[in-house]
């Protein structure tokens, strides 16, 4: 059978090809970073100024707010229900193995406010909030509505973005607190009904072990994802191109950006937190 094998000429050139198009990709992900970044920056400066000089646009606000809230709120219940029962439960086995069933409370309080729920509250918004936030202003894009505010002399970023950062900083911590409550109590009835945890040690087991500064970490967190995820959002949003096609790249583009920033973002925070505010009696 003959083979075909390539000329020498060729290796060195598909060689730097592929180097080339690495380069290309590393290149474009810096400088979209660098939009993103620029784009929170002027948003986050944006918002202060309208807030001092009385131009913010709190009915715009509102309205957003209140979009988030209507496409989050059913979703976040339905996920902390079966969350909070797989920690009950899981975690509920091994410390039942180890003969500590008076620390279920304990873990699984903390498994839900620290991690559980700030990391739901960023994939629901992620999700639903961002896909939400990134069509509409990519549709406004295609549509040149966004090259029609420029030439009025009006800001996007104060116009569009601003309202729905500000929105989504709102919302976050709301979403945040409503997953904690319904995990936490999704788990007690668990651990009382299948576990065989009394009333009293459960309580008493999450109120020595969960403190304040657990609940603010989470609700930091809850805010900081709400803001990674709008950023994105807007930031895809606005530079979307293409026709419909582009719309739905945006959207796609925000959505699994969104959940990586929250998982890495994530991460950093859990081991700062780990490091300066370790778990202890309350």
């Amino acid at each position: 059978m003959p083979t075909i094998t390539a000329s020498p000429e060729q290796g060195p050139g598909f060689s730097r090809l592929i180097s080339r198009n690495f380069s290309d990709t590393i290149g474009s992900a810096i400088r979209t970073l660098g939009r993103t970044v620029v784009l929170a920056f002027s948003s986050v400066l944006g918002a202060c100024a309208d807030l001092g000089s009385g131009r913010l646009q709190w009915r715009e606000i509102l309205t957003q707010a209140w979009r988030l809230v209507t496409v989050t709120a059913i979703p976040a219940i339905l996920m902390a229900v079966p969350f909070g029962v797989i920690v009950s439960v899981q975690v509920g086995n091994l410390i039942h193995t180890l003969g500590a069933d008076s620390l279920l409370g304990a873990t699984g309080g903390l498994g839900v406010i620290k991690q559980g729920a700030p990391m739901a509250t960023g994939f629901l918004l992620g999700g639903a909030g961002a896909s939400a936030i990134a069509a509409d202003l990519g549709a406004r894009t295609i549509r040149e509505e966004i090259d029609a505010l420029h030439t009025m002399g009006i800001s996007p970023v104060h116009r569009l973005v601003i309202p729905r950062m500000i929105a989504m900083v709102l919302v976050a911590p709301l979403l945040n607190v409503l997953i904690i409550f319904v995990g936490v109590v999704a788990g007690y009835l668990v651990a009382i009904g299948g576990q065989n945890v009394t009333p009293g040690s459960y309580w008493a087991a999450f109120g020595s072990f969960t403190t304040v500064a657990d609940v603010w970490i989470s609700l930091v967190k809850a805010v900081i994802f709400g803001f990674l995820v709008v950023m994105v959002a807007c930031q895809r949003g606005l530079e979307a191109k293409g026709g419909p096609r582009g719309v739905a790249d945006a959207v796609n583009a925000s959505v699994v950006l969104s959940v990586v920033a929250i998982v890495v973002v994530n991460l950093a925070i859990t081991q700062v937190t780990a490091m300066f505010l370790p778990t202890r009696l309350a």
